[in-house]
């Protein structure tokens, strides 16, 4: 599907509820690679921090990324894509020592109906390495994270009292 075609009829509507997607040049896999993956994830957490409430829950997969977002004021879904295509790129390029695309022109947006369980979504959304068979848990999987779910306490430090 050519570009343009992505962009027919896309709404950007502050406070609406997104499901997005992008996927790698040639759908490379370069997110296989756990460290160009923690890549992708400092930029959700960077784009984040800078747009408090945005980011809900994100996927970084071996050739593409999902992510649910709560679209903030003043901005519009190409313009937050091609800040998080931009910014990743570079810190991959960077990381890879290499120059070129990283990413597919376009992305994938679904708005969320207001009937849609949010929380639901976000469990879909963070299953996808359990659906793809890359791990047995979603635990095992490091690059996800979600604003509903508090990481697990490691408990082989927890120190007993007695």
């Amino acid at each position: 599907m050519p570009y343009n075609d992505l962009r027919k009829g896309r709404v950007s509507i502050p406070g609406q509820i997104y499901f997005l997607t992008a996927v790698t040049w040639g759908r490379t896999p370069w997110f296989e690679d756990f460290q160009l993956g923690r890549q992708v994830a400092g930029v959700f957490h960077t784009l984040a921090l800078a747009h408090p409430g945005l980011s809900l829950a994100w996927v970084v997969m071996p050739d593409h990324v999902h992510w649910l977002v709560q679209l903030p004021e003043g901005l519009s879904l190409d313009q937050l894509m091609q800040r998080f295509k931009g910014r990743s790129a570079r810190a991959l390029n960077a990381a890879r020592a290499s120059r070129g695309p990283v990413w597919q022109p376009g992305f994938h947006d679904r708005a969320l109906r207001k009937d849609e369980d949010l929380l639901s979504a976000a469990r879909y959304l963070i299953a996808n390495p359990l659906r793809a068979g890359l791990v047995p848990r979603i635990a095992d999987h490091p690059l996800w994270d979600a604003i509903w779910i508090q990481p697990p306490v490691d408990r082989t430090s927890v120190r007993r009292g007695g």
